[in-house]
């Protein structure tokens, strides 16, 4: 099944967090927390921890969600990572899953896929290709 959906960001926090020991590169590396809200087929929260290399509109990022809502109208929470890289322009080496056997509520056993992508217009779109 797939499951679309909109989201928009309401906080991001950067902490103090940083990989020890301290290695110096041309790209910064920081940990931020982040909550966001979903609408469409996706309807919820989530809370997630953002660890990104990345510096004036260029560099990679990995994140991990703990989403708690419904998905296709189906009660539950699960996790999911992603991660992906820009040059600025562009989004590339994307990686999407549902973690394996982080289900609640309806969505116990839930796994699959996914994706995102920015609209020109500022859009941001999810995606979930799972199973229950």
């Amino acid at each position: 099944m797939r499951a679309d959906g909109t989201f928009s960001v309401k906080a991001f926090v950067p902490t103090e967090l940083t990989p020890q020991p301290a290695i110096e590169t041309a790209l910064p590396v920081g940990v931020s927390k982040m909550e966001k809200h979903f609408a469409g087929a996706i309807v919820g929260r989530s809370a997630t921890l953002f660890t990104a290399a990345f510096d004036k509109g260029v560099g990679t990022y990995v994140a991990m969600e703990s989403f708690e809502g419904t998905l296709d109208g189906k009660n539950g929470a699960f996790n999911f990572v992603h991660s992906a890289t820009t040059s600025g322009r562009d989004r590339t080496a994307e990686f999407f899953l549902i973690v394996p056997s982080s289900g609640t509520g309806e969505l116990a056993g839930i796994r699959g896929t996914g994706g995102m992508a920015i609209d020109a217009d500022g859009t941001h779109r999810i995606w979930f290709d799972y199973e229950v």
